[in-house]
């Protein structure tokens, strides 16, 4: 689902002409805002269609990567393969994909029926539970990663190198100050 509804972007004078009736409305602010968000519903989309063509969301997809990401750790072969050996806990899971742990279970669930992950008791603590990637779910995340980055190569071509440098830095100084919008303002600042 997208997240800006609009395919079409209020033009820069549009804005200035709104600026006069709301004063709050900084209109390079706004332009870059909707841009940031039209942008990214349109990569969003492109990966969406890959995911949807491999019969899976972008959640369990998501989980797929945190469990790939986890259990990546440099193999003594030659091919520089990645040995499968990383579990993580539902929890763990759900913090770093960002949702409720009720949410990572239902993701769980589902990838657990379709095969591609497994639960066990976690070794250190056998009151715990472990997820990790089954060889069907290993297999599953290769097929779909050369697409993938394939298309992230795509995604990115417009832009040189430095160009992307630059891209991810103003990128972070944004998520940087994210969190603290919104936020009121205490009377004495």
């Amino acid at each position: 689902m997208p997240f800006l509804l609009l395919k079409d972007l209020p033009r820069y004078e549009c804005l200035l002409e709104a600026a006069k009736e709301f004063p709050d409305l900084d209109p390079s602010a706004c332009e870059a805002y909707l841009n940031l968000l039209r942008t990214s519903d349109e990569v969003y989309g492109v990966v969406e269609r890959l995911l949807t063509e491999n019969h899976v969301s972008s959640g369990r997809f998501g989980v797929l990567m945190l469990l790939w990401r986890a259990s990546c750790v440099p193999a003594p072969d030659a091919e520089h393969r990645c040995a499968v050996n990383g579990r993580r806990t539902p929890a763990e899971l759900a913090d770093a994909a960002g949702v409720t742990r009720a949410t990572m279970t239902g993701l769980i669930d589902t990838l657990e029926r379709d095969g591609l992950v497994r639960r066990e008791p976690n070794p250190d603590d056998r009151r715990m539970m472990s997820v990790d990637l089954t060889p069907a779910g290993d297999a599953f995340i290769r097929q779909i990663l050369p697409r993938h980055f394939q298309l992230m190569a795509a995604l990115m071509q417009p832009l040189s190198i430095e160009e992307r440098k630059t891209l991810v830095g103003l990128l972070n100084k944004v998520l940087r100050h994210a969190p603290n919008c919104g936020k009121p303002v205490a009377a004495n600042e």
